[in-house]
């Protein structure tokens, strides 16, 4: 929070200095006014941004945090709430309205032009997590027999209406996508002004259906360099774009869901701070209770070497150390290979490399730490002999743990389930129970 000029601004609204609040409000960039301005309260921004014409408050106001937006609009004349909403961009005025009372989005629907009313209510329409949820409808659109200096006539005509102008779409009489133009090509065609965009436009244009989940395009928005791409129904009919913010605004979003699925969290749809505690609570004990179970089922486990844990009493000591090592390379791998997925790195068919590449980490860490044990365990078992449990097993554990926690997140994107679900603590729980089962076992076969 920037308090530099807060003082001056409580001063300037008590005196109703318009002439100064207007300066403020134009003389800096958007996101710097609006940082100057985080220090007020609700009720002073909106008096603010009253000075500053309607496209200007609405920039200015798109650098607050979306819950003061929220807040703002749901609290304050619905007259002004309308003009606002009015300068917003479709997708960011969509995802706004979705968030207040419907009353209050009643209300401000009906003051807003009959043409946003229905671009509005269209966007409201598509399911959440799509690129139809995501893009936005005020996107340029040529037709391809206008010449270089008539597209451009035609862009200054349409540019205030617009959220971008990286790439023009050419487009026929049916609003089918024919092309694509760069702004760059555009304008470095001024030497040829009679050249149409027919003539200069790419027609293999990269594009996602609007019924595309936003994962599918981030990834095509990264694979191929995009600043923009175009959203079209399975006729081809052009009906938005999604521009780059939006897509880190998904990337953002997915990582944060996958990073709290790995830690065994159901998805937050709130902020930490601001989400409630009785859901907060149920998200978190959703998946810890079945870690519980999981974890009842060791208890079991021990509970039926009880015989073996009773006889070689010297055992027990390094059942934690067992453990931890096989849930620890298991989470290890989980957290690698379910990155790599996300990124992009790795694919369904790349699984044979994968487990043939975790097998041989497992079989150096196991070593490595096989060896530290059993320099630890010759002092605390009867013997020499007797001590060879432990690396035998610390080996055998952190090669099932590390080849668990590749194969699982696999086999759930196998199954259509998202790969994060296989959080840690769920591969850790499955490999204890496996720790448990290889070490008494190995201690049979050694000492029975």
């Amino acid at each position: 929070m920037n308090t530099l000029f807060l003082p001056e601004l409580r001063e300037m609204l008590a005196d109703a200095n318009r002439a100064e609040l207007e300066e403020f409000c134009d003389a800096l960039n958007a996101g710097r006014t609006a940082e100057f301005m985080e220090g007020l309260d609700n009720e002073e921004i909106w008096q603010v941004l009253q000075y500053a014409p309607p496209d200007r408050r609405a920039e200015i106001f798109g650098y607050f945090e979306h819950e003061r937006q929220v807040e703002m609009l749901a609290s304050h004349p619905v007259e002004q709430a309308a003009e606002l909403v009015d300068e917003i961009s479709s997708d960011d005025r969509v995802d706004l309205l979705q968030e207040i009372d419907q009353p209050r989005v009643e209300q401000i629907l009906q003051l807003l032009p009959a043409e946003d009313r229905r671009d509005i209510q269209r966007l409201q329409s598509y399911k959440g997590e799509t690129a139809g949820a995501l893009m936005t409808t005020e996107v340029a659109m040529l037709a391809e027999n206008l010449t270089v200096r008539e597209a451009l006539d035609e862009l200054g005509r349409q540019a205030s209406e617009l959220e971008t102008i990286y790439y023009l779409y050419v487009v026929d009489e049916n609003n089918q996508l024919r092309g694509i133009v760069s702004t760059r090509q555009l304008v470095s065609r001024l030497n040829r002004p009679s050249l149409t965009l027919g003539e200069m436009m790419e027609s293999d244009v990269i594009s996602v259906l609007v019924t595309d989940d936003q994962e599918h395009v981030a990834e095509k928005v990264e694979r191929f360099n995009l600043l923009a791409i175009p959203v079209v129904d399975s006729g081809r009919q052009l009906l938005g774009i999604i521009t780059h913010d939006d897509v880190i605004d998904v990337v953002r979003e997915e990582l944060e869901e996958d990073a709290q699925r790995i830690a065994a969290v159901e998805p937050l749809e709130q902020d930490f701070l601001r989400i409630a505690l009785m859901s907060l609570s149920y998200k978190r004990g959703i998946w810890l209770i079945i870690l519980f179970f999981a974890a009842l089922l060791t208890a079991f486990a021990l509970r039926h070497y009880d015989q073996e844990l009773e006889t070689y009493a010297w055992l027990v000591a390094f059942i934690p150390l067992i453990i931890s090592a096989g849930g620890n390379s298991g989470s290890q791998s989980a957290t690698l290979v379910i990155t790599a997925m996300t990124s992009g790195d790795v694919k369904l068919t790349d699984w044979p490399q994968v487990l043939r590449r975790e097998a041989i980490v497992s079989l150096i860490l196991g070593g490595f730490l096989a060896s530290i044990g059993y320099a630890f365990a010759i002092f605390l078992a009867p013997s020499a002999f007797d001590a060879l449990v432990i690396p035998f097993t610390l080996l055998s554990v952190i090669v099932c743990g590390c080849l668990c926690g590749a194969a699982l997140p696999i086999m759930f994107k196998r199954i259509g389930w998202d790969p994060a679900m296989m959080s840690n603590p769920f591969v850790a729980g499955i490999v204890d129970i496996l720790g448990i089962v290889i070490y008494i076992n190995i201690a049979r076969m050694l000492l029975g």
